[in-house]
């Protein structure tokens, strides 16, 4: 990936689950090492599936990474000689984050981000449809539908392998055990009767 020279910028990677998010981070993240740029990595907190201070791909790589509460940990951690920021599973940040990571790209950092742009209901996920339509660069990956086969763009969430219905909590951190890739046809969300 080659960006502005003389200046920051932004690139979002989204997709659903087990589209490789994580995965494509984490080889930016790398690639940017091997150009010998100084990277600091941040995650959530709430996020330790896998790890308390890594991310890591469903795959099984990972790169060290800072675990945060709040996105205005992001500034009280960040390190002045940093070229590249990276955050994943950008989603689970407050509202704040697009304020934060603006700021740090308009102090000419590289800034790069993952996570979710749809959850469970495949509707847009928190602060992350903002954050894709003021970056520079935005790379919308998909999985493989494991209803069909298809490409897909949607996160389903099971409980007791059945879909989880539309009024269940959007936050939920799982993995195979309670979500799945689905295609639009495949994806379903049942809603409670009024």
């Amino acid at each position: 990936m080659y960006g502005p020279k003389d200046h920051g910028w932004i690139e979002v990677i989204v997709g659903p689950m087990y589209s490789g998010k994580s995965e494509e981070l984490i080889r930016r993240i790398r690639r940017a090492k091997i150009a010998r740029q100084k990277v600091q990595v941040f995650k959530p907190e709430i996020d330790n599936r896998y790890s308390i201070d890594d991310i890591v791909s469903h795959c099984g790589e990972k790169e060290g990474a800072i675990a945060i509460k709040n996105s205005e940990e992001i500034l009280e951690f960040l390190k002045k000689d940093i070229d590249v920021i990276a955050v994943d599973e950008v989603q689970f940040f407050n509202e704040n984050i697009i304020n934060i990571l603006t700021k740090i790209s308009n102090g000419g950092k590289r800034v790069i981000c993952a996570g979710l742009d749809m959850d469970f209901r495949g509707e847009p996920f928190g602060s992350v449809p903002k954050l894709m339509a003021i970056a520079e660069f935005v790379d919308k990956l998909q999985a493989i539908c494991m209803c069909c086969g298809n490409p897909a763009t949607r996160t389903q969430r099971l409980i007791d392998g059945k879909p989880a219905n539309y009024n269940e909590s959007v936050i939920l951190i799982g993995a195979k055990e309670s979500y799945e890739a689905r295609c639009r046809k495949c994806h379903c969300v049942p809603k409670d009767e009024v």
